[in-house]
């Protein structure tokens, strides 16, 4: 063999969406050839281990299936083969990258060197490309010729930055998952939907669906602000607004030097000039605000001495407290203020230019405020202060220290006032004091801004101090504790009959008084009206199901090529319907040869059961019966005769099964037994099918449909009506 023949090619890459065969969370899934790599593992190939630990040195921290630090280099260095090694290759680039994922899988799939690879990933495009840069390392790693690993890694890390979650907003999901709350992102943005249906919420970053408009038009106008504020006791700096440079000298003036100038219409502090003392100075910030805020509006008020802060408000709490401090440099007699910015100032690992980093670069040549604050000492980004002079680049920035829990009492109080008065729900109040710790009348302090859609990192990432919980916070603010964001979600798992099973559970639970939507092979129902018609039991159609504010309850039918091919379109479900595992003679493609394959593709619509859930499973079926082993919640069986052994001893448990008896539908609990409607009574369409029938209403009365709400549905119910809007 020679060196060319020991290649890795990527067959097939699918990004499966959700819940899998591999695992409940979305996937990539690569189809890989190792070509002649399938007679040399990696014990045989000199240097391979060297260089990869080298190169990756994270990679100890892979536990693998050894179970402990350092087990994927365990199984390194004693031989593992290609497809596995990229496997951890992956994995390891993307979170070198700033994409924290750990899952993978590989597995033969019975051709010789072609293996299916499964690993996690958090966005598609982003592990698509760590897969094909995984695939170059580990050929350079093997063939012991160079890569450029920090250039590949630095595009990788753009990409995580342009497309992932920003940090605050993933600290809501995250938070969100810990309760599992499911969650959708709706745009490439950071809009989310949390929860589905008729339970959702959205967020916005740390705008919310509760976060009003006209609170935020509100938090807009500053001076508008300050009057409402002043009007309800918080205490608030004098001043007014400006239209010109002239007049912001004359207002200064007559409120008192110093002064702070900022845009009318600003945020986050943009724009904002502090302690101005001469007319320069006014007149230069004027033109900075009013540039920074659009418009020539600017205000003036009174300067507050101080430190400032940054009070995170949510709901009626106070979540969390940062403050500020002041940036110097000290001169040396030969460095620039540019120099000695960038080696005393941006040298601080806490520092970047993406959000991941608490505090930002500065650029003395760049920033406007910085330039202005220079100017006002006679200086620029390249003068030289002399050896041992102490120059100030910016006052009272740097909102990041910690100080939730110096935080006295009033000062929260009059923060939660401010948030209220303005009406946010999460706000980020904006105060200027000499001690957290006091009151703020007794220092003469002032809240200065209250500002929406508050950056969130200086509280989870502080520069110093604590991390607050400040997604959990919103989480709770946005569910109450008995909450969980879910409605009734049906799955329908088969080939027999699915799609009348589906139609029939909606229809069933319509009965029961509930807004229902139904993807399936016949379309897509909302309330038994047809929306779209075709085959939409996709995960696209899914997904129009789970993000419709009207829905209270979705039934999905699925299959084992959609489960192969996409995932299910939802994370979790209050009841799974098995119905048969046929259907592996049309599945070649995806390796899938023999019968008993089925069970572990269709046991993926039990695996996500939620634990208060129930599985409905055909007891004719041996296979499909023995999935009720994998259930976390309860079983309801269900076939034509009660006399089936499953059926029997499921019963003498004490556990609930449906079946046919003297031709009614009979539901059984333990001993107890209620019949409902003969299938005389159905339409002929729906009596000629009675094992989807009783499918179908052991899902409806896992979902406490009551037996006389069952007997009105099934009355009326009729498969051959679909209309359309």
């Amino acid at each position: 063999m020679t060196t060319k023949q020991k290649n890795i090619r990527i067959l097939r890459a699918s990004h499966l969406r959700g819940p899998n065969i591999w695992t409940y969370r979305p996937v990539i899934e690569a189809w890989l050839d190792i070509g002649a790599l399938e007679d040399f593992p990696s014990n045989t190939l000199p240097g391979l281990y060297e260089r990869l630990s080298a190169w990756l040195p994270g990679m100890v921290e892979h536990r693998c299936g050894v179970g402990e630090r350092g087990g994927f280099l365990e199984r390194l260095r004693e031989g593992t083969w290609a497809g596995h090694i990229l496997e951890h290759v992956v994995l390891e680039l993307q979170n070198l990258a700033g994409m924290r994922t750990g899952f993978g899988q590989t597995r033969s799939t019975g051709k010789t060197g072609v293996y299916k690879m499964a690993f996690r990933t958090r966005e598609e495009q982003v592990g698509r490309t760590a897969l094909a840069l995984g695939r170059d390392l580990l050929m350079a790693a093997i063939e012991d010729t160079p890569f450029d690993l920090d250039g590949k890694l630095a595009e990788l890390r753009d990409m995580v930055d342009a497309r992932c979650l920003g940090p605050s907003t993933a600290s809501i999901v995250d938070a969100a998952t810990e309760r599992r709350i499911p969650s959708i992102r709706l745009t490439d943005g950071n809009l989310v939907q949390l929860g589905h249906g008729a339970a959702q919420r959205r967020i916005w970053t740390a705008e919310t669906d509760r976060t009003s408009a006209i609170a935020e038009s509100i938090a807009c106008d500053k001076d508008l602000t300050k009057t409402l504020l002043q009007a309800c006791g918080v205490p608030v700096p004098e001043g007014c607004i400006v239209r010109s440079a002239e007049e912001a000298w004359e207002e200064a003036q007559d409120i008192g030097l110093p002064v702070v100038l900022k845009p009318y219409d600003g945020n986050h502090g943009r724009g904002v000039s502090l302690n101005l003392m001469t007319r320069a100075d006014v007149e230069a910030a004027y033109q900075l605000a009013a540039r920074k805020g659009g418009s020539k509006s600017v205000i003036v008020e009174r300067f507050v001495t101080g430190n400032e802060h940054r009070i995170l408000v949510v709901g009626k709490k106070v979540v969390a407290a940062a403050k500020g401090e002041s940036l110097w440099v000290t001169g040396d007699g030969h460095g620039t203020i540019q120099q000695l910015v960038d080696a005393q100032i941006n040298t601080d690992p806490r520092r970047g230019t993406t959000e991941e980093f608490p505090l930002n670069t500065i650029d003395p040549a760049v920033g406007a405020e910085v330039i202005l604050e220079l100017k006002r000492q006679g200086m620029d980004a390249n003068s030289v202060p002399l050896n041992g002079q102490k120059v100030l680049i910016q006052p009272n920035g740097n909102v990041a220290f910690d100080v939730t829990d110096q935080l006295h009492p009033e000062v929260a109080a009059a923060a939660t006032l401010a948030a209220r008065v303005v009406g946010l729900d999460i706000a980020g109040v904006d105060l200027v004091a000499d001690d957290i710790s006091r009151p703020l009348q007794s220092q003469g302090g002032a809240i200065i801004e209250v500002n929406a859609s508050p950056g969130l990192l200086a509280h989870i990432k502080p520069a110093n101090g604590e991390g607050r919980q400040v997604g959990k916070a919103i989480i709770d603010h946005l569910f109450a504790a008995e909450e969980s964001g879910r409605i009734a979600i049906v799955g329908v798992a088969g080939t027999r009959g699915t799609s009348l099973i589906a139609r029939l559970i909606a229809a069933l639970i319509h009965v029961g008084g509930k807004h229902t939507g139904t993807a399936c092979a016949e379309g897509l129902f909302l309330d038994q009206r047809l929306v779209t018609p075709g085959d939409c039991a996709d995960w696209e159609s899914g997904q129009r199901l789970l993000i419709n504010r009207s829905v209270q309850a979705a039934v999905f039918e699925t299959n084992a090529r959609r489960m192969l091919t996409d995932g299910l379109a939802y994370d979790k479900c209050a009841v799974g319907v098995v119905t048969d595992l046929d259907g592996h003679a049309g599945l070649g493609e995806f390796y899938i040869n023999e019968a008993d394959q089925m069970s572990k593709i269709l046991r993926t619509q039990v695996d996500v059961i939620l634990p208060d859930g129930v599985a409905i499973l055909n007891a004719a079926e041996a296979a499909v019966a023995d999935l009720a082993e994998l259930c976390d919640g309860k079983v309801i069986f269900y076939a034509l005769a009660p006399t089936l052994d499953a059926i029997v001893a499921h019963r003498a448990r004490g556990e609930r099964a449906v079946f046919l008896r003297d031709n009614h539908i009979v539901l059984a609990n333990g001993a107890q037994e209620t019949a409902l409607l003969p299938l005389s009574a159905l339409k002929p369409s729906e009596a000629r099918q009675p094992d989807s029938v009783l499918a179908a209403v052991a899902a409806a009365w896992a979902l406490d449909i009551t037996p006389e709400l069952l007997d009105a549905g099934l009355r009326t119910f009729d498969s051959s009506i679909k209309t359309a809007y």
